[in-house]
């Protein structure tokens, strides 16, 4: 994406504060803070409330960073697509250069503060999660490959690693874990969403398994992931961060889940359009509120005292 399709574009409108907010991506944002604060309450190291605030703030920052610097290589796509469309640049009211300009100065000063706030290991790793997210995903992945969702879903599990490491300043196997519950999880989550979104993916010509591999294939791809997924994250339970209430949650989700991952791969696109795709709806509803199930569990388990049975 360049910006010559968009230098002779006029603003449709002033852009408000609204406008600016939205380059953001603030519904993104909101699951970067939730996972980053879950993993910086999860880790056994306290950390100063202040220090604690002024990081997952730091963290947010280059969050929204990432999403405006994707929103201004891919606004050429988003003018394409019915469910971007409305997005700030293509819907004229912020020119590709601002959401840019804006990207570059809100990642530089988020990893900044960030190093200062907590260490720099949790800096590196926040700069390595925007370069991520908006060069080898945005500008590489997205429009090459159809494993384009599963290799770039690692940049949106990297923020409960962020969390952890800006309380412990170190890695450990439960981070990873928790990165991989939503490694994991993201591709399903976005497949189900590409088989009800319809064209939109091929208008694009974004090369989203659906499109390079139809829908079929997809249905069995996201059966196969979910399955993996099921396993890590019951297994999960039994880990520093699990524990019993984690285990119940994880249960419940979690046959749910793979009841919804086995229905929507024995489905045929005949039944799929018959019913609105309620199914694959369903499923992908069901997603947003698996992951916030599952780490909201992962802080009460932190937030219990450590006497729990075979978990103590």
């Amino acid at each position: 994406m360049t910006d010559v399709s968009y230098q002779h574009q006029t603003h449709e409108a002033e852009a408000s504060l609204g406008d600016y907010f939205a380059l953001l991506k603030p519904r993104v944002m909101s699951l970067v803070v939730f996972t980053a604060l879950v993993g910086l309450l999860a880790a056994p190291v306290s950390v100063h409330p202040v220090i604690a605030f002024a990081s997952i703030l730091f963290v947010a920052i280059g969050a929204g960073a990432s999403g405006a610097l994707n929103m201004w290589w891919d606004a050429d796509i988003d003018a394409v697509m019915k469910r971007t469309v409305k997005r700030p640049i293509p819907a004229g009211k912020v020119t590709p250069n601002e959401a840019k300009v804006l990207g570059v100065a809100l990642s530089g000063m988020s990893v900044m503060m960030l190093a200062l706030s907590a260490n720099l290991l949790a800096a590196g790793l926040l700069a390595f999660t925007i370069f991520f997210y908006a060069v080898i995903y945005s500008m590489w992945l997205k429009r090459s490959t159809p494993q384009n969702i599963v290799i770039g879903g690692a940049a949106g599990a990297f923020p409960p690693v962020i969390g952890w490491v800006i309380a412990t300043g170190s890695l450990s196997v439960e981070a990873w874990l928790m990165f991989a519950l939503i490694f994991m999880w993201t591709p399903p989550h976005f497949w189900a969403l590409a088989l009800f979104m319809k064209s939109d993916y091929d208008d694009a010509g974004v090369p989203m398994l659906t499109v390079t591999h139809g829908r079929k294939a997809t249905r069995l791809h996201i059966l196969v992931y979910t399955g993996l997924l099921v396993a890590l994250a019951v297994g999960t339970a039994f880990t520093a961060i699990g524990g019993p209430l984690y285990l119940t949650v994880a249960v419940v989700l979690n046959a749910l889940f793979l009841k919804g991952a086995f229905d929507i791969w024995r489905r045929d696109e005949a039944q799929a359009e018959a019913d609105g795709y309620a199914v694959e709806k369903s499923f992908f509803k069901l997603s947003l509120l698996y992951l916030f199930l599952h780490f909201g569990a992962i802080l009460v388990e932190a937030m219990l005292p450590a006497a729990w049975g075979i978990w103590a």
